[in-house]
């Protein structure tokens, strides 16, 4: 019977040393997403955590009389890493389910060899397990956190990948269905192309066309989603012009006077840090976060959103 459960203990060790090399890839690729400076220091410690917790898992397998079962230490993490960059250039939400699944394998089989180490009476990998368990159920619950953040709106901790931007876009384009207004998105689309006359026009006769191209066509975007919004709630287009307040509201373009927050633009960060902690709704905490990061860029400010918005997460999932 001790025969059996070494085996097994020998079998979840090189199966969890495998996983923790992918676990430290998708840490890696998570500091490159983090929001915030303070989120980015705490993933930078955790992909560290990582790189040990994979040395002690392989320490502990060679006392045991085993070895890492892998293709050579280079093609291994070459493989791992090809892994996870196809998981990461999934929809956001995808991609942290897939983080998500690979976090709780990992905890239950640290959990699995604790029972095991405790029936074989191997005390030491009893240790190593604990010190794995503890680090999966917190990482578990932030990953369930971001997850809930998502499904709010936003802002998570992470920001999407390029890919998983475009990803998300094209299963957002597949199905969206058909609410809007074909007269206020008419309109919308009116009010949009007759900008474009006056900005190549004054484009023609700029000696600096790239500086006035740059501010001018953000301007005149600007200007029109906020005609278009204006124009679709006055022909009854309440879906589209709901719609367009999301754009503008996401993009940070909102006028001061538009913010949740009143005389936001002259409160100093630590009376916009205080109001924000009293927001209730994501869309509101939504809206300063792509304001400051737009205009002011306080990233006390916008750790302070991202904070309450994880807050509200966790209360909605129960972490």
């Amino acid at each position: 019977m001790t025969e059996n459960r070494t085996a097994a203990l020998l079998t979840q060790l090189r199966t969890l040393h495998e996983l923790t090399h992918a676990e430290t890839q998708v840490a890696e690729t998570r500091v490159a997403q983090a929001r915030t400076e303070a989120v980015r220091k705490e993933l930078t410690e955790n992909a560290e955590n990582c790189r040990i917790r994979a040395i002690a898992v392989e320490e502990a397998l060679r006392d045991l009389g085993g070895f890492p079962d892998v293709v050579g230490p280079f093609l291994g993490r070459a493989a791992v890493m090809v892994k996870t960059l196809a998981e990461q250039a999934q929809p956001f939400d995808e991609a942290l389910l897939s983080d998500l699944a690979l976090e709780h394998e990992l905890l239950d089989r640290a959990r699995y060899v604790k029972a095991l180490a405790t029936a074989d009476n191997q005390m030491p990998i009893v240790s190593l397990a604990d010190r794995l368990i503890t680090p999966h159920t917190a990482t578990v619950e932030w990953l369930t956190t971001v997850l809930a953040e998502e499904a709010l709106g936003g802002p998570t901790a992470l920001r999407r990948t390029l890919l998983q931007a475009a990803a998300g876009a094209a299963v957002r384009l597949v199905n969206t269905p058909v609410t809007w207004s074909a007269r206020g998105i008419d309109r919308a689309i009116d009010v949009a192309r007759s900008t474009r006359p006056r900005i190549e026009s004054l484009l023609s006769r700029s000696a600096h066309a790239g500086d006035v191209a740059a501010t001018t066509i953000g301007a005149s975007r600007d200007a029109a989603l906020e005609t278009a919004e204006r124009v679709s709630r006055r022909e009854g287009a309440q879906g589209a012009a709901d719609a367009l307040h999301t754009v503008r509201s996401q993009s940070g373009v909102l006028a001061p006077e538009e913010l949740p927050i009143l005389d936001y633009d002259d409160l100093t960060v630590p009376k916009a840090v205080e109001a924000v902690k009293e927001l209730t709704e994501p869309a509101d905490i939504r809206a300063i976060v792509a304001y400051e990061e737009a205009h002011k860029a306080r990233h006390g400010v916008v750790s302070a959103a991202q904070t309450r918005l994880a807050a509200i997460a966790q209360d909605v999932v129960g972490v």
